[in-house]
C-alpha cells in the first residue's frame, strides 16, 4: 500500500451518538441517519489508531460541535440533516478509547470539511505530512469533504473503507467511487493499512 513520505491519520468525527445503546441505530439526539455496523467500525478504528501510534504516525482528531443556539450552523440545515452536534450533548462526546494523548490534537470544526476555518493546514505542515489517512464519519459528508479539501492541498490521501461509515450504504459506495476518482489508489481497507503500520520497516509511513 503506498504511502509517500510523512503520514498523519486523521479521525473525522468518531463520536458516541453514531452508536446505540443496544445496536447499531444513532444514540437519541444524534440525529443523522448513518449506515448499520457502527460498533465494528470503531473498534477497527480503535486498532488503526493504536498501530498508528505504535509506528509513529500521529492521530489528529476532529470533532464537529455546534452552540446551542445554532448561530454557527450557517446552511448546514438547509439539506437532510437535522440539527446535531450540539455542544454538550453525551452523542457529540469523542467515542470511547478515541481520545487524544496529551500531545495529539483536537480540533472542533463547525462545518464538513475538517479543513474550514479550522487550524487543520497549520497541524499537517508542522507534520511535514505528505500523505493523509482517513477514518471516520459520514462517508458521503465529512469524509468526502475533507478528502476534496486534501486532495485539492496537493495531499497524497487514502482512505479506510472499512473504517468509514456513509448516509446509507448507497451514499457510502458512491462517495467511495468519487474519491477513487480523484486518486485511483486512494481506496485501502483497514487489513492492508494494519500491515502497513506493522511492518517491520518503519520507515514506509515514517
Amino acid at each position: 500500500m503506498a504511502i509517500q513520505g510523512n503520514a498523519v491519520l486523521i479521525v473525522i468525527d468518531v463520536m458516541k451518538g453514531e452508536l446505540g445503546a443496544a445496536g447499531d441505530d444513532p444514540a437519541p439526539g444524534n440525529g443523522i441517519p448513518i449506515m448499520t455496523g457502527a460498533h465494528e467500525r470503531h473498534e477497527r478504528i480503535r486498532a488503526i489508531v493504536a498501530a498508528a501510534r505504535e509506528a509513529g504516525v500521529p492521530p489528529v482528531f476532529i470533532q464537529e460541535v455546534h452552540k446551542r443556539t445554532l448561530l454557527d450552523f450557517g446552511r448546514e440545515l438547509d439539506g437532510a440533516e437535522p440539527v446535531h452536534c450540539l455542544e454538550g450533548d453525551p452523542g457529540t462526546e469523542l467515542a470511547d478509547g478515541l481520545e487524544p494523548l496529551r500531545d495529539e490534537y483536537l480540533i472542533r470544526k463547525r462545518r464538513y470539511s475538517a479543513f474550514f476555518g479550522t487550524e487543520l493546514e497549520i497541524v499537517l505542515k508542522a507534520y511535514k505530512a505528505e500523505t493523509v489517512i482517513l477514518v471516520g464519519a459520514l462517508t458521503d459528508v465529512c469524509v468526502h469533504y475533507t478528502f476534496a479539501d486534501a486532495h485539492q492541498h496537493d495531499y497524497v490521501c487514502r482512505v479506510v473503507t472499512d473504517a468509514v461509515g456513509g448516509s446509507s450504504p448507497e451514499a457510502h459506495a458512491a462517495s467511495l467511487r468519487a474519491m477513487e476518482y480523484l486518486q485511483r489508489d486512494a481506496l485501502i481497507t483497514s487489513d492492508e493499512l494494519l500491515a502497513t503500520l506493522r511492518s517491520p520497516e518503519p520507515a514506509a509511513v515514517a
